[in-house]
């Protein structure tokens, strides 16, 4: 078992005077209060975005205050290549945060919210922005759970426009469609760059948009012979690029 990961705002060697760090607030709580770590007990501190320290619990003070020492100091973890990119159409309920969970745990460096003309459900307003904050705080914990040390990125919501725009600038672009007369797993991928991949709605890519993906260079691809739901296609297909594209070696 690999240390327990926790978050914090930044992590640069500035942060860390004398070679120690104060854990604390809701990461120091669960640290002392949830997790009860004492001294001597390993850590890792990462702020998500590649910084990381490992470190060794000098003290526990209250229940909200952690006293770690880093005798290595911060490290970075380069971005992985190539970079893979899911633009996920928001599924019912909370069926798109488990999603977002799935597809950080397998390794996926960023996601797109897309308002598919299909989707049921539309994110508006504040009740958009709601779901879009939960996205966000599942890729955290999803990325703590999983002992990431940089996080999925989850973008604002995006247009079917804003989405071909992406793909037209992406080294490999696949829409997940059973019109695919191709597997991805035959797909000749780049090994750096980047890749996007669209998973649409439980109701299908519109005709529409697959002729608006395909202008932007995006063929229609299928994973295999059962269809998949959107919240479980993702995740099944950043696998199956992780694998071929050598960053699960």
């Amino acid at each position: 078992m690999t240390a327990p990961v926790f978050v914090v705002d930044s992590l640069r060697p500035r942060d860390l005077p004398a070679g120690e760090y104060v854990l604390d607030g809701p990461e120091g709580r669960h640290a002392v209060s949830v997790k009860r770590l004492r001294a001597g007990e390993e850590v890792v501190l990462t702020d998500g975005r590649g910084h990381w320290a490992e470190g060794v619990v000098k003290t526990a003070e209250g229940k909200d205050r952690l006293v770690v020492t880093v005798p290595d100091g911060v490290r970075e973890e380069p971005a992985e290549r190539p970079r893979i990119t899911v633009v996920q159409a928001l599924p019912k309920g909370d069926r798109g945060e488990l999603a977002v969970e799935t597809m950080t745990e397998v390794g996926v460096d960023a996601i797109v919210p897309w308002a598919a003309s299909r989707c049921i459900t539309q994110w508006k307003g504040e009740r958009g922005l709601k779901a879009l904050g939960k996205w966000r705080a599942t890729a955290r914990e999803a990325g703590k759970q999983s002992r990431r040390v940089r996080f999925p990125d989850v973008a604002d919501a995006a247009t079917s426009k804003q989405v071909a725009s992406l793909l037209a600038d992406a080294d490999f672009a696949a829409v997940l469609h059973e019109s695919g007369d191709a597997p991805l797993s035959d797909a000749e991928l780049p090994t750096t760059g980047g890749i996007v991949l669209v998973v649409g709605p439980e109701g299908g890519v519109s005709p529409e948009e697959l002729a608006l993906f395909a202008e932007a260079g995006a063929r229609p691809y299928r994973l295999g012979r059962s269809v998949l739901r959107t919240s479980t296609a993702g995740t099944a297909a950043t696998a199956v690029l992780l694998a071929r594209t050598g960053r699960w070696s």
